[in-house]
Formats: structure tokens, sequence, C-alpha cells
């Protein structure tokens, strides 16, 4: 698959999108996009795994009917009901074929009047007929109903004929692998997250930021100790957003690399987003588990086991988390497992909450990766007792500040944060890399070569003049624990070195110079018969 391709589909289709949503807002118009996107992803593969379980039964298309169609048509409803039971258990989902896209795209096609009638009952029949950890109310969040697509209900029928007919014609062309579909749907996610501004922050961390994160929790399985296999098992993101991140860290090492991946969620939209987005990148739903909860509230019950012996543990964690979120903490998160040791953050800012909950489920021998505000390095009271514990107890492996402009959803330079359970070296990596972008008119860029540049320092823990430097703990603790990047890679031009003796040479030369012009120009006042200055 080339890059080319789905990025011109992406772009056409965020072309439609940019034409049809009229006066609705991007973040509303993008759910509606992003699930006729992904039904017809359903669709496709649908057909293909019930062709591929009929055989030689699967009828040829005609004009009238759609294959699977054609042979609903033509057997009983005993053998209906077998062969949905067997395609649920090789896809995990049903759809009957008047749910399928292109029987939609029909209907959509003929201006007919049940197009938002059997989108609705197609939608809950995929629900309920479904593996519910995937599908259980995926489509929850898609109200067909809404006034945003109409006051009544020819408007709101007519508006959703018109959205499916252009995405049908826009997509008719293009391929249905999954990579491709899978690529478009991240592309429209990022243009969404464009439009929608300081929103965006919610559901989605900028490709090229996700890159450094993946690219430094996956290091070591890329370049794994002799006898250890190139793969992470499981991989946590507890405020995954659309999922992007996750994607990004299972791009790195391929498909078949992570044993599987985790993510969690509370916002209810983007954890469907989610979990779209899984399924659209090919991945099975024994391959990823995502969960809709307050991860500060540690609601998982999967990750509420007190017992160490069964606590569940994680390879690589990543994560980006709102930044200086108000929380309300209470005197029984006080005695949390995942806080107890080391204090509770401020009401002010949950950022050290999010990072000691992530930090709790990674194993001794994995990698965590946080994108916080530049706060977290040197503001004091509670979160200065919380960095300087995880200082003295060598956790805090590199502090790496990056350029403003990144993100969407705040103008602010950010740091990531890396931590390890069991870190080697008795000192903190620095790596400033907030000079080094592509500057842009509304946000600015990391291209790849700052992208490899960030991670190569931080994996052959390289020493660069005004980039990055190897700090010792006393160090550190000579400067109260204050991580503040400034304290310890200045990224500033030093001031050129002076010579008082040639620029008092110069200013010698000069004076001189000075009274020969005046002697000459008094010269010509004598000859001119004026008086001397």
């Amino acid at each position: 698959m080339s890059e080319a391709q789905w990025h011109q589909l992406g772009s056409t289709l965020w072309d439609i999108a940019d034409e049809l949503r009229g006066a609705m807002n991007a973040d509303d118009f993008r759910d509606y996009m992003l699930a006729f996107l992904f039904l017809r992803y359903l669709s496709d593969n649908y057909e293909v795994a019930a062709k591929k379980e009929l055989g030689k039964d699967y009828p040829e298309r005609d004009e009238r009917l759609a294959p699977l169609s054609m042979w609903y048509e033509q057997v009983s409803k005993d053998e209906q009901r077998l062969f949905e039971a067997q395609m649920r258990r090789k896809t995990h989902y049903v759809i009957q074929p008047e749910y399928l896209w292109s029987s939609i795209t029909e209907l959509a096609r003929t201006q007919s009047d049940e197009l938002l009638t059997v989108l609705e009952d197609g939608f809950k029949f995929i629900e309920t007929e479904s593996f519910a950890s995937s599908f259980q109310g995926l489509f929850s969040e898609i109200n067909l109903n809404s006034e945003k697509l109409g006051k009544k209900y020819p408007d709101r029928n007519a508006k959703l004929c018109n959205v499916i007919s252009k995405i049908a014609e826009g997509i008719a062309e293009f391929s249905t692998d999954s990579d491709i579909l899978g690529d478009a749907y991240e592309y429209l996610i990022s243009q969404f997250a464009a439009d929608a501004g300081r929103k965006a922050g919610e559901f989605y961390t900028p490709q090229q930021v996700s890159s450094v994160l993946s690219g430094i929790v996956t290091l070591d399985s890329q370049n794994p100790p002799s006898g250890r296999k190139n793969k992470l098992g499981k991989v946590l993101d507890f405020s995954c957003g659309s999922g992007s991140l996750l994607l990004n860290v299972r791009n790195q090492l391929g498909p078949h690399s992570i044993g599987k991946i985790y993510g969690q969620e509370k916002n209810i939209t983007t954890y469907n987003l989610a979990r779209m987005n899984m399924l659209l990148h090919g991945l099975k739903d024994t391959e990823f588990d995502i969960h809709h909860g307050d991860s500060l509230l540690n609601d998982w019950d999967m990750l509420n086991e007190m017992n160490p012996a069964k606590k569940v543990t994680f390879d690589a964690v990543v994560a980006n988390p709102p930044f200086s979120y108000r929380w309300q903490p209470n005197e029984a998160l006080a005695e949390d497992f995942r806080f107890k040791s080391h204090g509770l953050a401020p009401k002010s800012a949950a950022d050290f909450a999010f990072l000691l909950h992530g930090f709790h489920f990674l194993n001794d021998a994995g990698t965590m990766a946080i994108l916080l505000p530049h706060g977290v390095l040197f503001r004091g009271g509670a979160e200065l007792r919380i960095r300087t514990k995880l200082l003295t107890d060598g956790h805090i492996d590199t502090v790496i500040g990056l350029p403003a402009k990144l993100f969407f959803s705040t103008g602010i330079p950010v740091c990531i944060l890396v931590l390890k359970k069991c870190k080697r070296p008795n000192d903190v990596l620095f790596i400033n890399a907030g000079e080094h972008y592509e500057k842009g008119k509304r946000m600015n860029r990391l291209l790849p070569e700052h992208i490899d540049k960030i991670v190569d320092t931080y994996q052959f823990r390289k020493e660069e003049d005004r980039y990055s430097r190897r700090v010792s703990m006393e160090e550190i603790e000579d400067n109260g624990h204050n991580l503040n990047l400034g304290r310890y890679v200045s990224t500033a031009e030093p001031e050129p070195e002076i010579d008082l003796k040639a620029v008092h040479y110069e200013l010698t030369e000069i004076k001189k110079e000075v009274l020969r012009v005046e002697d000459q120009h008094n010269e010509y006042l004598v000859e001119l018969g004026l008086p001397r200055l």
C-alpha cells in the first residue's frame, strides 16, 4: 500500500465532508462520516468471508440483488441461522444482507424513504448479534434522529441519502484493503481534529508525536538482547482517545509483534471511535481490549487486582492524558495502591495522578513514555514530593522537551517523561528538542529527521551541546529536584568572546581618524574665511 493511495482516499473523503456538513460542527459530522466508512469496511470484509464460507454456493452478482441477498432468498431460515452462527465464529460479527453497505448505498441512490430506519435497524443488529466485547454499543452515539441532520424525518432521511451517496461515489474506485481504509480513517480523524481546534485534545495525538513515544517504548523489542524475542506482550494506553497512539506502537513493530493492546477512554464517543479504529486497521477483537471508564478512578476490573501475584502488568505504557486536568481526590484515593507510596497529585493538576496510574502497571522490564505539560518538571508542593520520590527511587530515565504548537488543543510546549522500574544508569538524560521542527502557519511539525534524532539520542544516551546531556543525580539534588530543561540544557547561542586588545586598538584607530578628519575640515573652513570649530 502506498501513502499516496490512502492519502488520496482520505483527501477525497475530507472534501466530501467539508462540502456536506453545512452548518454542522466538524466533531458532530465526524461521527456520521466515520461510522459510514466503518460500515463499508465491515460489509466488504463480511462479504469476502461469506464467499469463502459458501464456496460454490455463493451466487454471482446480478443487476437485481447482491450475491448474499440472493443466497438468503434461496435457503431456509434454519440454513440462514446456521450460516450466521458460523460467520459469527469466523468474523466475530454478523450483518444480514439488507444492512450491507451495498444495500444501504442502493437505498441512498434511489432516495428511499426507508434509509434512515434501515440504518438504525442495521446498527442495532450488528451490535446485538455480534461478539459483545467489541461490538456492544458501538454505534450508540450515532444519533440518526438528531435535528442536526434535519428537523423532520424526511429532511434527515434526505440528508443521509445525500451523504451516503457521495461517500459511496468517493470511495468506489479505491481498494477495500483494510490498511488503506484504516489509514484513510486516521487521516480523517486528524483533519477533523484540526478543524475542531482545542477540543481535539480529547481524542487525537498528532502522528509525529505518537511516533516519538512509540519509537521509545519499542526500542528494546526492536533490538532485543540475545535470547529474547522481538515482541511486546501487552501495551497499555490509559487515555487512548481514538487509539492512534496504540496503533502507532503496533506499526513500529509490525502486526504480529504485540500480543495484545489495551486502551481505556472516558469519553463514550471517543471510546467507540477507538474500537472502530482498531477493527478498521485489521485487528481481530482478540488482539485488543478497549475499556470505557475513568482511569483516575481505576474502574477497570482487570486493573483493580491488589494481589501482587495476580496484578496485570504491561511491557510498554504510552499516554497523552489531558493536561493539568482538575480532579477531586478523596480519602479513599489517598490509600489507593497506585498513589499510596508517592502521595496524591493536587486538585489543580492531575498530571502526576495519571503518571502514577500508568507507572503502577508497568512491569519491571518495561518502558513508559507519557506526554505532560512542562509544569510537572518544576512545580512545588505535592508535585515536588512525587517528583523527588520518583527521582530518588531511580525511576525517571529521560526528560524530553518538544517544540511549541505541535498540538491542535494547545500551543504550549510539552515534554515527554520516560520512566522505568529498573533503570540502570545513575543519571537522567535531558533532551531539549524545542528548537528542532518545521514551522507551520497554524501548527509546527516534527519531520522524520527530528523524530529520528530524538529517538537515536535516547537510545544511545548521546550528549550534544545545546541539545542533550546526561545529568547526575547529585546535580539534580543540588537543584532541589527541579527538572526544568533550561537548567541543564540551554539552547541559547553562546555570546562570542570579546578580544579586549583588538577592541582597544580599533577604538584608538577610530579616534585618530576622527582627529584627522576634524583637522582637514578646519583647513577647509580657514580657506573659506570661516572660523574654525
